[in-house]
C-alpha cells in the first residue's frame, strides 16, 4: 500500500479554517446569547373548542350583501330610492341596511340540528320624503334578494312620520349652509368681534337633542364652539334655535338665538341690540389650547408593560366565531345597537343565546338652552355606527387579534371599518383563586385569573365608550362599559354654577347621568327557566347549648318571581342581592341550576316619570327586569326614539304591562347600569376610563358540581420539597422557556372612516 503524504499548505490552511471555525461560532455565541429568542407561532396545543359554522346565522351582512340590497331596493319601481348623501329631505333616501335577526325559535332548531337555516334577510330603512313617512322593509333571501316586505306597522303598530327620523348627512350639510347665509353672514360684524371668526377661522355646531318639546316638532338648539382641538369644551356662548320641520330647506327659519346669556327673537334683533349697545358684549381673545390630546413637549416618550403569548394565542377568530379554551360564541356589530354575542356557550353547552348593547343615555343639566333639555339616546344616532379603527398598544393589547366590520348607514355605499373590532387573552393582574396553607398540609395552590376580551369603541360626538364582553374560566361572563373622550360644556352665564363646575376661562362642565341597557338572553339548561331572588336576614335564635341566650344570626331568604311586574326590579327600591335566572334542573347536591346577574352601578337618578319624554327611556327605570322573551321585544329602543321622545316608537314599560307569567318559560334580562357625572376640572381635557363605567356580571351559582377552573390548564401547585418541579407549576420553568414576541408593525387608516359632509366621489 502506498502512503500519500498531505502537503505541509493544504494543512496549515485547514488548521487555519478549523480556527476561524472556531472564533466564528464563539463570537455567535457570544453575540447572540444576550438575545431572547422568538415566540412561534404556533399554538403549543391545540384548542379545546371547535369553530362552528353555522355561527353564520348570526354574522353581519357583507359587503357584497349590502350591495346586492341596495341594487335589489333602486330597482323597485313605485319606490324611487335614492342613495347619495345629498338627498334632499323631500326625496325617498336608503338610510339603513342591517342584518334582520331571525326568530330565535328557528336559530334554536338549526344550530341544534332539528331545522333547516333560517331565510337570511336584511332590514332596510328608508326615508319617504315624498310622502312624509318612514318605512322598514324585511329583504330576502341573500344572497341575491327577491322579494321584501313593508312591516313598520307589524313592529311599532304606528305610522312612522319623517319628523321622527335621525337628521342625515345631508340634512347637516342643508344645516350648515343655512348658518352660514341667515346668520353668519348677517352678523359678520358680532361674529369677528366675539368670536374671531374670519377668513381663516370659524365655529363649529354641536347640535342638542331632543328636537323640541312636544312630538312633531322639530326645533335644534345648535351651540357654537370655537374650532380648536376638543371642541366641545371651547363654547363661544353664542346658540341658535333653528326649526327644521319643513322637508323643503328653504322654509327653514331661526326661531330664536341666545348671546351672553340673553335671548333673541331674530337674528336682526340681536344684529339691533349689539349695535346699540344694549347688549353685554363678548369680546374675543385668544384660548389657550387645552383640549388638546398632544403630549406635553419635554417628556421622554417611554413604551409601558406589554403582554404577549409565550405558546401561541389560545383562543382563534374565525369569520365571526371565536372559540377560546372552554369558551366558544358568535359576534356581531349592529350600526345602531353596537357589540353584540350570540349562542356563548361553555364546554359545548349554551349558556347565553344573546347579549348585546341595547342603549346609551344621558341627561343633561343647564341654564342655556343648548343643553338644559339635552336627553341623548345614543342608538338614535347609531352606537355601533362610530366604532372606528382601535390604535394597536393604546386602545387594545398590541398583539391583540384585530377584525374588521363593514356598516350601511348613511352612507352612499357600504363602509369597511379596519380593525373596529379587537380579542384577546388578558392577564387580569389578580389570581383568579389561590390558597396558601400555613397551618396543616403546607402547600400552594392558585390560578392565574386569564380571560378573553371582546372589545369595540365607539366615539359618539364628544364621548368615546370602550365595550367589553370578558370571558372567565370560571365560566362568568362580564359585560361592562367605560366612557371616556370630552365632556359636554356651556358658557358660563348667570345660574350656571346650580349644574356643574368651572372647568376653564367661562366654560361650565355640565352636570349629567349616563345610563347603559343590555339585554341578557340566558337560557340554563335549556329555554324554560325561572326568575329567584335570594338574600338575607338577621333572625333571633336560641343556641341550643345555652337555651336561655339568643344570638341574631344571618338566614338566607330565597323567593321566585311569578309575573313580569314583579320582575320589574326598580332603581329607586330596594332589590334582592341575589337575582338569578334558574332551570328546574339540578347540580349534584340538589340545588337549581342558575345563572346570577351581578349589577355594577353608580347611576344618578332616572328622570321623573311625570316628564313626557321618559316614555323613550322607560327601561332606566329598572335595574333589572325580566321579561318572557318575543320576537317581536327585540329591542328596548329604537332608531326613532332621539327625535320623537314623546311618542317613542318604542316604549320599553308596555314589554311589561301585559304582566306575563315568566314561571318555566324563556326569559331575558334587561339590566341597565351607569354613573352619574358632576364634571371637575380634572376633566379636562379628556374624561378618564377610571370610575366611569358599569356592567353586568354573569356568574354560575350552583350551575356546576364545582368551580370549573379547577380544570385549567393554568392551576398551580406545589408543596414543600416541590418548589422547583414544573410539574404542577410551569412558572418553575418560564424563566428557562421564555422568549420574544413577534409584532406586527404599527399602521392606522381609521381616518378613512370619519363623517364626510360632501358628495362621494
Amino acid at each position: 500500500m502506498v502512503e500519500r503524504k498531505m502537503s505541509p499548505v493544504l494543512k496549515w490552511l485547514l488548521v487555519l479554517f478549523a480556527l476561524a471555525s472556531v472564533i466564528l461560532n464563539i463570537a455567535l455565541v457570544v453575540v447572540h446569547s444576550g438575545r431572547t429568542p422568538r415566540c412561534s407561532a404556533q399554538r403549543a396545543r391545540p384548542l379545546l373548542a371547535k369553530h362552528d359554522e353555522r355561527s353564520v346565522v348570526f354574522a353581519d351582512l357583507s359587503q357584497e350583501e349590502y350591495l346586492q340590497v341596495q341594487t335589489y331596493m333602486r330597482q323597485q319601481k313605485g319606490l324611487e330610492i335614492r342613495t347619495k348623501q345629498t338627498t334632499k329631505p323631500s326625496e325617498n333616501f336608503l338610510f339603513l341596511v342591517d342584518l334582520c335577526l331571525p326568530k330565535k325559535a328557528d336559530v334554536l332548531a338549526f344550530l341544534d340540528g332539528k331545522g333547516p337555516a333560517p331565510e337570511r334577510q336584511a332590514t332596510v330603512v328608508v326615508f319617504h320624503g315624498s310622502t312624509g313617512f318612514i318605512k322598514e322593509y324585511v329583504v330576502g333571501p341573500l344572497p341575491n334578494p327577491t322579494h321584501h316586505r313593508d312591516v313598520t306597522q307589524e313592529k311599532y303598530r304606528m305610522q312612522l312620520p319623517m319628523t321622527k327620523r335621525p337628521v342625515t348627512v345631508g340634512e347637516y350639510a342643508l344645516m350648515f349652509d343655512f348658518f352660514e347665509r341667515e346668520v353668519f353672514s348677517k352678523l359678520e360684524k358680532v361674529m369677528r368681534e366675539s368670536f374671531g371668526v374670519g377668513p381663516n377661522r370659524k365655529l363649529n355646531a354641536f347640535e342638542q337633542m331632543p328636537r323640541g318639546v312636544r312630538s312633531g316638532d322639530r326645533q335644534t338648539w345648535v351651540s357654537f364652539f370655537r374650532d380648536m382641538s376638543g371642541m366641545y369644551i371651547h363654547p363661544v356662548g353664542f346658540e341658535v334655535l333653528l326649526n327644521h320641520q319643513s322637508l323643503n330647506a328653504s322654509r327653514w327659519t331661526v326661531e330664536r338665538l341666545l348671546y351672553n346669556g340673553h335671548y333673541f327673537d331674530s337674528v336682526e334683533e340681536l344684529k339691533r341690540a349689539y349695535e346699540e349697545g344694549r347688549v353685554t358684549k363678548i369680546l374675543y381673545k385668544q384660548s389657550p389650547d387645552y383640549g388638546s390630546l398632544k403630549p406635553k413637549p419635554g417628556l421622554q416618550r417611554q413604551v409601558g408593560p406589554q403582554q404577549f403569548s409565550a405558546e401561541g394565542k389560545r383562543f382563534s377568530v374565525r369569520n365571526n366565531h371565536v372559540v377560546y379554551l372552554d369558551w366558544s360564541f358568535a359576534f356581531g356589530l349592529s350600526a345602531l345597537t353596537g357589540m353584540r354575542a350570540f349562542d356563548v356557550r361553555f364546554r359545548g353547552e349554551r349558556v347565553i343565546y344573546e347579549l348585546s348593547v341595547q342603549e346609551a343615555m344621558s341627561v343633561y343639566g343647564s341654564v342655556t338652552p343648548g343643553m338644559v333639555v339635552t336627553k341623548f339616546l345614543d342608538s338614535s344616532i347609531g352606537i355601533g355606527r362610530f366604532a372606528h379603527e382601535l390604535v394597536r398598544g393604546v386602545d387594545c393589547p398590541y398583539d391583540a387579534t384585530y377584525v374588521d366590520s363593514v356598516r350601511y348607514i348613511d352612507t352612499p355605499k357600504p363602509v369597511r371599518f379596519r380593525n373596529s373590532i379587537c380579542v384577546f387573552e388578558h392577564n387580569m393582574g389578580q389570581p383568579l383563586r389561590r390558597h396558601f396553607a400555613d397551618f396543616f398540609h403546607h402547600s400552594y395552590g392558585g390560578m392565574a385569573n386569564s380571560a378573553l376580551v371582546f372589545r369595540t369603541i365607539t366615539a359618539i360626538g364628544n364621548y368615546d365608550y370602550m365595550w367589553d364582553f370578558i370571558f372567565y374560566q370560571s365560566g362568568s361572563v362580564e359585560a361592562k362599559v367605560h366612557a371616556t373622550g370630552y365632556i359636554s360644556s356651556s358658557y358660563m352665564v348667570r345660574g350656571s354654577l346650580k349644574h356643574g363646575h368651572q372647568v376653564a376661562e367661562n366654560v361650565l362642565g355640565n352636570i349629567h347621568t349616563h345610563f347603559i341597557n343590555f339585554k341578557v338572553d340566558l337560557d340554563v339548561s335549556g329555554v324554560k327557566n325561572v326568575f329567584q331572588t335570594k338574600d338575607m336576614e338577621f333572625v333571633n335564635v336560641s343556641l341550643p347549648w345555652i337555651p336561655d341566650h339568643f344570638a341574631m344570626i344571618p338566614q338566607l331568604v330565597e323567593k321566585q318571581l311569578k309575573t313580569e311586574k314583579e320582575a320589574a326590579l326598580r332603581y329607586d327600591t330596594k332589590t334582592p342581592r341575589y337575582l338569578h335566572i334558574a332551570s328546574n334542573a339540578t347540580n349534584s347536591w340538589g340545588h337549581q341550576r342558575s345563572y346570577r346577574l351581578q349589577v355594577f352601578s353608580f347611576a344618578g337618578d332616572h328622570l321623573p316619570e311625570s316628564q313626557a319624554e321618559e316614555k323613550s327611556m322607560s327601561w332606566a327605570r329598572y335595574k333589572v327586569a325580566i321579561t318572557k322573551h318575543k320576537d317581536q321585544e327585540q329591542t328596548s329602543s329604537s332608531l326613532y326614539s332621539q327625535n320623537d321622545m314623546w311618542s317613542p316608537a318604542v316604549d320599553f314599560s308596555t314589554f311589561i304591562e301585559d304582566n306575563e307569567n315568566i314561571e318555566n318559560e324563556d326569559l331575558v334580562a334587561w339590566v341597565t347600569t351607569g354613573f352619574l357625572h358632576i364634571p371637575h376640572s380634572e376633566d379636562i381635557p379628556n374624561t378618564v376610563t377610571v370610575g366611569n363605567g358599569g356592567g353586568v356580571l354573569l356568574r354560575p351559582h350552583n350551575y356546576f358540581n364545582q368551580d370549573p377552573s379547577i380544570h385549567s390548564v393554568d392551576a398551580v401547585y406545589f408543596d414543600p420539597g416541590a418548589e422547583e418541579s414544573c410539574e404542577n407549576n410551569r412558572m418553575a420553568c418560564f424563566a428557562q422557556e421564555t422568549c420574544g414576541p413577534v409584532l406586527e408593525p404599527f399602521t392606522y387608516q381609521g381616518f378613512d372612516g370619519v363623517m364626510k359632509f360632501e358628495e362621494w366621489s
